[in-house]
């Protein structure tokens, strides 16, 4: 099984920035879309961004096109997250996910998933 280690989570002001990455400790790990989703007290799990193993792919959710930023480094087996313009709605635990195959924006696809990183963003 895929470990999955998120990291770079905290407390911003709106309008401030934080870099969340994620590391696969897996050294045979290819092949695999990553993904990162968030969920805030009371919420569902919901979609954030996903990225194919070539890079050459992304998609975001709606509320974050624009301000976040997906990508990955294949030679350290790690995707991050370039969060901009933070709000305070964008407060959640984020987790990072991996599927086998392409992208995707639904958390039942993602085989295996990180222990989550908090991010709260202040008003």
């Amino acid at each position: 099984q895929v470990q999955l280690v998120e990291s770079g989570g905290g407390l911003v002001q709106a309008g401030g920035s934080l870099r969340l990455s994620c590391a696969a400790f897996e050294r045979t790990f290819s092949n695999y879309a990553m993904g990162w989703f968030r969920q805030a007290p009371g919420k569902e799990r919901e979609f954030v961004a996903a990225i194919s193993w070539s890079g050459g792919t992304s998609y975001y959710a709606d509320s974050v096109k624009g301000r976040f930023t997906i990508s990955r480094h294949n030679a350290k087996i790690t995707v991050y997250l370039q969060m901009n313009s933070l709000k305070p709605e964008d407060t959640a635990v984020y987790y990072c996910a991996a599927r086998r195959g392409g992208t995707s924006y639904n958390a039942i696809e993602y085989h295996y998933w990180g222990q989550g990183t908090q991010v709260t963003v202040s008003s």
